[in-house]
C-alpha cells in the first residue's frame, strides 16, 4: 500500500468536525509523527494481544511497520516471541515469518510504551455482576500509557465500550502528564469490527471507523490506518465513533432476538423455523435473515449491548426494546435444555443420567474463542439437572464447567453410539455430520445443521 501524505482525508466523505479549537496549520509534533508513518521508521504498539490486537500487530507488520505487542499474560508473550500463534485467525507460519525479521516482538513491560509512536489499545470491556461497565482494564491501559507518555505519540483506544469514554475517561488521565492533546499527542477512538472465523472479512479489508478528540487527532489516526487497512471512515468524534459499535452489535442483538422468540414461538405451534426463514428471504426486499440458536456468545453482541443501555440510563433515557432483547437471548440455553430433555422423553429417559455430548463449545463455527459461549451455558443447566456430559469441538481442547474441567472426546461412531443425546451447539464447518446423523442415539440440532439428512432421532430448534 502507497503511503498517503498531503490531503489525507480527502478520500472520504468528512462529517463536519466538533472541535473546539482551530487548527490553521498541523502541529509540529503532527508534521514529525506523520513524517515517521510515512516513511515507517515509527515504531507501532499494541497493548493487549487477544483476538483483535494479534491480527492487528500481524497486518501492521506485513507493511513494514515494527511492532511491540504488550500484554501482561506471560504465556501470551512466550508464545507469540516462540512465533507460534494462539488466535485461530493468524497463522502460526506468518507470526514466525515477522518474528524472526525483527518486526514484531512482545513484551510484559509497560514501559515498553515510551519507546513507541503509536499505541493502540486492545483490551477486555466485560461486564460486571449487574451488568454494568467493566472499564477497569482500558483505564489501567490508560494509567500505564500516561506514565510512560512523551511528546509526539498517537494513542488510539479500540476496545469496544460506551460513547464519552475516550474523551471522559481516557482524555483526562493522558493530559495529567502536562501534555496537550491535538498538540503534544494525538488521541483517537477505533472501535475494534474482527469477526473471527471470518475467511471473507479481517483486519485489513473491514473498513475502519476512525473519530480524533480534534481534527489534527483524527488525521494522523486516519494516516496510520491507511497504511494497512483497505478503508477507513473518518467521523465527526470519537463519541460517534464508540456509538457506530453499539449500534452494530445492538442491530445484531435485537434482531436475533426476534428470530429467537420467533423458534419457541414456532416450536409452540409445531412449525419449523428454518423452513418459514428460508422462504421469507426470498423477497427480494425488507427482509434480512437472521437465525436462532442455543444463545447469544463473544466478546461483542452479548455485552455492547449493555454498555449502550447503561449510558441511555445514565442520560436520562430507558431503552426497553434493547434490554427486552438480551432478555430473550439470555432464556434460549435454558429452552436448549428443555429440548433435550423432551428428545430424551421420547426415547423414555430422563434428563438425570442421561449420556449428553454437546457437539461444539465455541461462540461461533470456525473458532476457538469460547468466551460468553452459550454452550458452557448449556452445558452448566444439564449438568445442574443431573446429567452426564462431555463435549467435542475441533478447537478446543478442554473447558471448565461448573468447576470442573472436562477434555474434548474425539468425534468417532463408538463415542455417539454411547449417548443417550447429542447437543449441536456449534455448527464448525469441519465436522462430519453425516457421521453424527448415522450414529448418534438422538440429536438436538440448534443450528440446522443436518439439513438434509432426516430420521426420528432428529430433533430442531
Amino acid at each position: 500500500m502507497e503511503a498517503q501524505g498531503e490531503d489525507i482525508m480527502d478520500s472520504e466523505e468528512i462529517i463536519p468536525f466538533h472541535d473546539d479549537q482551530t487548527e490553521i496549520a498541523p502541529a509540529p509534533m503532527a508534521e514529525e509523527l506523520i513524517r515517521k508513518i510515512c516513511n515507517r521508521s515509527a515504531k507501532a504498539g499494541v497493548v493487549g494481544l487477544g483476538y483483535v490486537g494479534l491480527p492487528l500487530a500481524i497486518e501492521m507488520a506485513r507493511e513494514r511497520f515494527q511492532v511491540t505487542g504488550i500484554d501482561l499474560v506471560k504465556g501470551k508473550v512466550d508464545s507469540i516471541n516462540s512465533g507460534i500463534s494462539y488466535v485461530l485467525d493468524v497463522a502460526s507460519e506468518a507470526l514466525l515469518h515477522f518474528v524472526s525479521r525483527g518486526q514484531v516482538k512482545a513484551t510484559q513491560s509497560l514501559a515498553a510504551v515510551e519507546a513507541l509512536d503509536t499505541i493502540n489499545i486492545c483490551v477486555p470491556t466485560p461486564l460486571r455482576k449487574n451488568k454494568d461497565p467493566d472499564l477497569s482494564h482500558v483505564v489501567a491501559a490508560v494509567e500505564a500509557v500516561a506514565s510512560h507518555i512523551r511528546a509526539g505519540q498517537l494513542i488510539i483506544l479500540e476496545s469496544t465500550t460506551y460513547p464519552g469514554t475516550t474523551r471522559e475517561v481516557a482524555l483526562p488521565m493522558l493530559e495529567k502528564s502536562g501534555l496537550k492533546v491535538g498538540k503534544d499527542f494525538f488521541l483517537a477512538y477505533s472501535p475494534e469490527r474482527v469477526d473471527p472465523g471470518n475467511a471473507a472479512y479481517n483486519t485489513r479489508n473491514i473498513p475502519k471507523i476512525v473519530g480524533g478528540i480534534t481534527r489534527q487527532c483524527a488525521e494522523v489516526a486516519v494516516l496510520f490506518y491507511r497504511q494497512f487497512v483497505d478503508r477507513v471512515v473518518p467521523v465527526s468524534s470519537p463519541d460517534c465513533a464508540e456509538m457506530v459499535k453499539l449500534l452494530e452489535n445492538t442491530f445484531r442483538s435485537v434482531n436475533i432476538a426476534l428470530a429467537n422468540e420467533m423458534a419457541m414461538t414456532c416450536h409452540s405451534l409445531g412449525i419449523n423455523i428454518w423452513e418459514v426463514i428460508d422462504a421469507a428471504k426470498t423477497k427480494p426486499f425488507g427482509f434480512m435473515p437472521f437465525y436462532p440458536g442455543p444463545g447469544l456468545g463473544g466478546h461483542c453482541i452479548p455485552i455492547d449491548p449493555y454498555y449502550l443501555t447503561w449510558k441511555a440510563r445514565m442520560n436520562g433515557c430507558e431503552p426497553r426494546l434493547i434490554e427486552l432483547a438480551g432478555h430473550i437471548n439470555s432464556q434460549m440455553p435454558e429452552f436448549t435444555v428443555r429440548l433435550i430433555a423432551d428428545a430424551l422423553n421420547e426415547s423414555r429417559k430422563s434428563l438425570k443420567d442421561s449420556k449428553i455430548l454437546a457437539l461444539g463449545v465455541s461462540y461461533k463455527r470456525g473458532t476457538n474463542d469460547t468466551r460468553e459461549s452459550p454452550a458452557l451455558q448449556v452445558l452448566a443447566e444439564l449438568r445442574k439437572k443431573g446429567a452426564i456430559i462431555c463435549f467435542s469441538d475441533p478447537y478446543v481442547p478442554h473447558i471448565s464447567v461448573a468447576g470442573e474441567t472436562l477434555k474434548s472426546v474425539p468425534l468417532v461412531p463408538e463415542t455417539l453410539q454411547s449417548m443417550d443425546c447429542v447437543v449441536i451447539l456449534t455448527d464448525h464447518s469441519v465436522v462430519d455430520y453425516s457421521l453424527v446423523a448415522k450414529f448418534s442415539p438422538s440429536v438436538v440440532d440448534t443450528r440446522n445443521t443436518l439439513n438434509g439428512f432426516s430420521g426420528s432421532c432428529l430433533k430442531v430448534l
